[in-house]
């Protein structure tokens, strides 16, 4: 028996959309649950000896939601504290659309993180600034909204600069930077900070956002983020500026994660050599 060109295409086109809803089911039942812990090195230019190996978690982009529950945001708690990291940063977006019902629950799940040199956080642009703050202060957790605190770890310097996601004037980081008596980390939740960073020659930037994609299909890539960002997931430079880009914990619009499982990072510092690579992926 022949078989035309329609059936074939027929054919292809219902094997098309029973792949698309595989890959959907297995998305919404499992891969957005399957958290990871990511490790990686972060270069930092002027790193004082004392912090070489100095560690950093980071976890962002939770979404606490109606899809992402109490036990998922417990679990990435959970699994970050298991690595007894030096520090710990918050990245921002707690909640989505600024759905503060779920902010008090998620920041009491946050309460239990502790490291040696204390725990910080920044907002995102899911957040709404002057509630989120509040409930992060209110449980011992300093957050930096266009802000610089000074840490001596180890007996040496080091400074964290926390920018919000609207600030996109390079002379508010270049004001928040002066008189720094260490290497900066530049905390902001958009990746797209990067270019000023560099600009600034600000060593390292810590990063969320863009969930890694969120939906990355294979042959086809991030169908949301596209080229928005300079980096989607891991690590990455621009003229001797490092960054990390973390893929978050929780979804955001759509409660489904394809090729971009969440995860949580710890990040050990090295002093900046040549030849390091680039992880990150887009």
């Amino acid at each position: 028996m022949q078989i035309g060109r329609r059936e074939v295409l027929k054919a292809a086109a219902a094997g098309a959309v029973g792949a698309v809803t595989g890959l959907g089911a297995h998305g919404y039942l499992y891969e957005r649950h399957a958290l990871r812990v990511v490790t990686d090195i972060l270069p930092v230019s002027g790193l004082a000896p004392a912090h070489d190996g100095l560690r950093i978690g980071f976890i962002t982009d939770i979404h606490h939601s109606e899809f992402v529950s109490q036990a998922d945001v417990a679990r990435a708690v959970d699994r970050l504290q298991a690595q007894a990291p030096d520090l710990i940063v918050l990245g921002g977006d707690y909640v989505t659309k600024f759905d503060n019902r779920y902010l008090s629950p998620c920041v009491d799940i946050l309460r239990t993180l502790t490291a040696p040199a204390g725990v910080y956080a920044i907002l995102g642009n899911h957040d709404d600034e002057r509630a989120t703050s509040a409930a992060l202060r209110r449980v011992g957790v300093p957050v930096l909204n266009d802000a610089r605190t000074s840490l001596v770890i180890r007996n040496e310097p080091i400074d964290l600069v926390g920018i919000g996601f609207w600030t996109r004037q390079v002379s508010v980081i270049a004001d928040r930077i002066k008189g720094q008596r260490g290497p900066v980390l530049l905390l902001a939740h958009d990746p797209r900070r990067l270019t000023q960073a560099a600009a600034l020659a600000i060593p390292a930037v810590l990063s969320g956002h863009t969930h890694g994609g969120q939906v990355v299909l294979p042959g086809l890539g991030a169908i949301a983020a596209g080229r928005r960002f300079p980096i989607l997931a891991g690590r990455g430079e621009k003229d001797g500026t490092s960054i990390f880009v973390s893929r978050g914990v929780g979804t955001v619009y759509v409660p489904v994660r394809i090729g971009s499982p969440p995860d949580v990072a710890v990040l050990t510092l090295k002093a900046r050599e040549t030849g390091i690579r680039s992880t990150a992926r887009s």
